[in-house]
């Protein structure tokens, strides 16, 4: 989670009433170099903070794009092909022949996650925003429709469209549909309220539940890698308390994530800083865990 809204901590003051002869003669030797070597501690905390977040937004946007690139070489290829039959070698659902609006649905909520996947990680760049902000106030209007307009479709599809799954799973996912077009919304409002710190707070929580899907697949290729195969679900009908759980838990987990380093980033002393770097340290390494797995299985066998 890239440090987009951090507020440097102003250093307290000091007001010197004595001189500096006064000083010399009544501090004890070696006080005054107790602040900066206070200060240098601070400085190397917040440096590790921010360096361990880069890191984990770097490793999360190489997995991401190589989704991206799945997709492109699947779906697109097969579509412009005409062989929709073999989105149902992934799809538990789906093209239905004469299924009109779910058909459309499914389409459109697949390809709306390419340029959602694309669009979503350089709106967080601070250098693309400082540099082309022209770039990233359209790409940005681009990203928030097409997150609104994601939801949407999802919700079609579970409620309307007949996609399976248990009841906890489609509530999971419905509960991630409303909180992308809530968290959007909220987006917008600041940004058109030129509050800049919280329009981008709202972004990175959009940033969080929008990749939902995304945080699914690698956290069930996790799973399974550290338990050297399926555990908690059936593989076969793709249910269980696993996966039940892993509907809520693709979102909840990265948004209580976001906010413990929001926290510890603009309030937390040293100790909470590294540990909060440290952290996110051990989750990138299970994220690229699972990435490399799902890489590996499921996606660039397809590619």
């Amino acid at each position: 989670m890239p440090n987009f809204t951090r507020q440097t901590p102003h250093a307290p003051t000091t007001h010197m009433t004595h001189s500096a002869t006064d000083v010399r003669l009544t501090e004890p030797v070696g006080t005054r170099a107790l602040p900066a070597r206070r200060s240098t501690t601070i400085i190397t905390a917040e440096t590790a903070l921010r360096a361990s977040a880069a890191l984990w937004f770097a490793v999360a946007v190489i997995g991401q794009w190589t989704f991206v690139s799945y997709i492109l070489g699947f779906y697109a290829s097969s579509a412009s092909r005409g062989a929709w039959s073999e989105w149902k070698k992934i799809l538990t659902h789906g093209i239905v022949p004469g299924d009109t609006m779910g058909n459309a649905a499914l389409v459109a909520h697949i390809f709306l996650a390419v340029i959602i996947t694309v669009g979503g990680p350089l709106q967080l760049v601070p250098a693309l925003r400082a540099r082309a902000p022209s770039f990233h106030r359209w790409n940005g209007r681009v990203y928030l429709t097409t997150a609104f307009a994601s939801g949407i479709s999802g919700l079609y599809m579970i409620w309307v469209g007949g996609i399976g799954g248990s009841l906890a799973q489609r509530v999971g996912i419905s509960v991630d549909a409303l909180l992308i077009m809530t968290f959007a919304v909220v987006a917008v409002r600041y940004a058109l309220a030129r509050n800049m710190r919280l329009h981008r707070r709202w972004a990175l929580r959009l940033f969080m539940v929008v990749s939902a899907s995304w945080f699914f697949r690698v956290g069930l290729m996790f799973w399974i890698a550290v338990n050297h195969g399926p555990a908690g679900f059936d593989p076969k009908t793709f249910r269980g308390p696993f996966i039940d759980v892993l509907s809520f838990a693709q979102y909840l987990v990265p948004l209580a994530v976001l906010e413990i380093y929001l926290r510890t980033r603009d309030r937390a002393g040293s100790p909470r800083r590294y540990a909060m770097a440290g952290s996110l340290l051990v989750l990138t390494a299970a994220m690229g865990l699972g990435i490399v797995v799902a890489t590996k299985v499921m996606w660039l066998p397809r590619m």
